[in-house]
């Protein structure tokens, strides 16, 4: 049978019910892994350690872990560990819930500056959302924008589209929904009750219904002892009445039906006797009896059990490649297609809703006479405090006298404030405390804005048309797989890439070892000039003053857009630990010091091209402001002579270094080109800066042979480290 590989709803109804009892735990550290996994790391008042995994990657779940099953802490936390961990750090869990009948978790946390909602999403391709108190979206691992939702940053959360929750139906609306079906019984459980395959069949089982009825000959007593195990199965989780298993695919040694018990085996011994984990349920299974299977004493515990095993376990199938547990790439596949084509609806909805919207701007400067007078009868009633029902009633009246503005309106809807017209067979919604020309214009904002929305989505086709490509991918390595790793063990030439030669064709190298380490100045935008001198930059105004106070000597040079807002840029003469000298810098130096202190600056974030930047000397800047002024957090006072370098072009480059280090890089293209095995050169444009990291991650895979590489180095979380704030686009080369 196949094994378990993300959780259900009815799963998750029973996790959330067991989760009460961590709230309180108080937040240490979130980490955040490259396979999709979330790590909270909380103590707790009765249990101490408590780590609370999410998982939206191969195997979709989220469980309570003993210590002693989480993996180690990555290396360098990415911006969305770190957000986490800004806004976490020492706030307390005070609710888990599943958000109605579907595959969505919440986990609230409270803290006395700010509350913060975690969102789980453990269907699909998953999702982790951060949300703060009004329900915005702080960040989130991957956008979505679809027709039906949007979750962004900067944009409220969008939950799916309800779903029908069978553990809270009567029978009437439960016989309903099963009229409205047109196939079997066991397939109108799975969708149109939304209880997914496996519980379709186990309620069919524990009813005595034939899975297979047609809908059409089932009456009311298939109807109602369906109705009763459902019933059976809603009071079991509300009163957490549980008595979770997992489940063994048990081995020619092992009696069939055999409850070990917990602790009754011995270790891996044991575990091979028993055979393949391959399921965790928060209840025994009618469909899995004549299986082995272990209790626990919570279901978080089997998951955990389940869970950490699932790498651990062999899953490959028979010697020839082609058994049971060959993954289903061609669902995966379909999935995929069906994705793309409800993206091209959406894009195609899209269109039409913003040429809708500029229709009626058009309307309304057509009608403009009529709109207007519709308009001011409306403003002046409302300056001599006629209600909106009289006012409503007065043009009820116009229009039995054949009043031509009169006829148009077809609503008025005081609790808005606004006037429904009729144009040209169009109801349009006015504003009636504004002009004709100023609802217009919200109509064309509103185009522009669903234009906007029509290029989210644009950008998620690419996405989905990845994920697609890598699905056929990984069906073609299984699929010409031989059982060995034969070709994968050729591929260093029996080195550990130390001795690499000078001429690597690197985009063309099946396998790449991956060299990495860490810098003291990494915390800081920083690169290295073509002539070596390293120059850093402060993300915020904590690390301005940073740089400042700590690590400006002597002899540096320090760099500011002229333009307001914009990081403070040191070109360092000397290391943090070496004495401070004076430096002729090279011209070349100077130059991309310049533009990198523009790039990310707020000229970028504007949209502008070029712009002025001064340098000065260490001692020429201050934090002591003149007299009767104030200089704000990472503020600083310059005075003296300054050197401006006019016009500097607002341009960087991210590219990927495969040695001595492998890492991605950026910074202005004149340092950052010969330093890489290739680049992709940004200006400033209309892609937000997460999209554009997306964007140049997938450019970057599909130069490199080697895709696993480029993941590892090159992620798109590391990759918005380099870009500036605010859009860009690619340069064309």
């Amino acid at each position: 049978m196949d094994r378990k590989r993300e959780l259900t709803s009815v799963d998750l109804a029973a996790l959330c019910g067991e989760f009460g009892d961590y709230e309180g735990a108080k937040v240490d550290k979130v980490y955040l892994y490259d396979d999709g996994l979330v790590r909270f790391r909380m103590r707790d008042f009765d249990r101490g350690r408590v780590e609370l995994l999410v998982d939206i990657g191969e195997t979709k779940h989220l469980r309570v872990a003993d210590p002693e099953n989480v993996p180690d802490a990555p290396g360098r936390p990415p911006n969305f560990a770190m957000m986490l961990r800004n806004r976490l750090s020492g706030a307390d869990l005070v609710g888990v819930e599943q958000y109605g009948f579907d595959r969505i978790v919440t986990l609230e946390f409270e803290r006395g500056d700010e509350d913060t909602t975690v969102v789980a999403e453990l269907f699909g391709d998953g999702n982790v959302a951060v949300l703060d108190e009004s329900g915005e979206v702080v960040d989130c691992l991957d956008t979505v924008r679809l027709k039906s939702r949007t979750v962004a940053p900067g944009s409220p959360y969008e939950f799916p589209s309800s779903r029908f929750n069978p553990l809270e139906s009567d029978y009437e609306t439960f016989a309903a929904k099963m009229d409205d079906s047109d196939t079997d019984v066991v397939r109108t459980l799975a969708t149109q009750l939304d209880f997914g395959g496996f519980w379709g069949e186990e309620l069919c089982t524990r009813a005595g219904v034939a899975k297979t009825m047609d809908i059409a000959e089932a009456g009311d007593e298939e109807y109602e002892a369906l109705f009763s195990v459902i019933g059976d199965l809603r009071d079991r989780l509300d009163s957490a009445d549980l008595d979770p298993r997992v489940y063994y695919e048990g081995s020619e040694e092992s009696g069939d039906g055999e409850d070990v018990g917990a602790g009754a085996a011995d270790g891996e011994e044991a575990d091979a006797d028993r055979g393949l984990r391959v399921d965790a349920t928060p209840i025994p299974m009618a469909e899995h009896e004549g299986l082995p299977s272990e209790p626990f004493e919570t279901f978080t515990a089997a998951l955990d059990d389940y869970f950490t095993n699932w790498e651990a376990e062999p899953d490959t199938g028979p010697e020839d490649g082609g058994g049971r547990n060959r993954p289903d790439f061609e669902s995966e596949i379909e999935k995929q297609k069906r994705i793309i084509e409800q993206q091209r609806g959406a894009i195609e909805d899209f269109e039409a809703e913003a040429e809708a919207e500029r229709e009626k701007a058009e309307l309304l400067y057509a009608e403009y006479d009529l709109v207007d007078e519709v308009l001011s009868t409306v403003q002046q009633a409302r300056e001599n405090d006629v209600s909106w029902d009289a006012i409503e009633e007065k043009f009820e009246e116009g229009a039995e006298r054949g009043i031509e503005a009169a006829e148009a309106v077809v609503g008025v809807d005081g609790s808005e404030g606004t006037v429904t017209v009729e144009l040209d067979d169009h109801r349009i919604d006015v504003d009636a405390s504004m002009g004709v020309e100023k609802n217009a214009d919200q109509r064309y904002t509103e185009a522009k804005r669903i234009e906007e929305k029509k290029a989210g989505a644009q950008e998620a086709i690419e996405n989905t048309r990845e994920d697609l490509a890598e699905v056929k991918r990984r069906r073609d390595e299984w699929d010409a797989a031989d059982g060995d790793d034969a070709e994968g063990g050729d591929g260093a030439d029996g080195d550990d890439g130390d001795d690499e030669p000078e001429d690597v064709d690197w985009l063309s190298r099946a396998s790449i070892p991956v060299r990495s380490s860490e810098q003291w100045y990494e915390e800081y935008r920083w690169f290295h000039t073509s002539d070596d001198f390293l120059v850093i930059g402060g993300r915020n105004a904590d690390q301005n003053e940073a740089l400042v106070k700590k690590y400006m000597d002597s002899g540096d040079k320090f760099f500011h857009a002229q333009a307001h807002g914009g990081p403070v840029t040191i070109l360092k003469a000397t290391g943090p630990s070496e004495p401070a000298k004076d430096v002729d810098f090279p011209e070349s130096t100077l130059a991309e010091a310049a533009q990198f202190a523009l790039s990310y600056s707020s000229v970028w974030k504007e949209g502008k091209y070029a712009d002025d930047v001064y340098m000065v000397d260490p001692d020429q800047v201050s934090k002591t402001p003149e007299s009767g002024e104030y200089l704000e957090k990472g503020g600083f006072a310059v005075r003296g002579d300054r050197t401006y370098f006019e016009d500097v072009a607002a341009s960087v480059a991210v590219g990927i270094k495969c040695e001595p280090d492998t890492r991605v890089i950026g910074g202005p293209p004149a340092a950052i080109r010969p330093a890489v095995e290739t680049s992709i050169e940004l200006e400033p444009g209309r892609y937000a800066q997460n999209d554009m990291a997306k964007m140049c991650y997938r450019e970057f895979k599909e130069r490199f042979t080697d895709e696993s590489f480029v993941r590892n180095v090159a992620s798109p979380d590391l990759i918005q480290e380099f870009l500036p704030p605010g859009g860009s686009r690619m340069v064309d080369e």
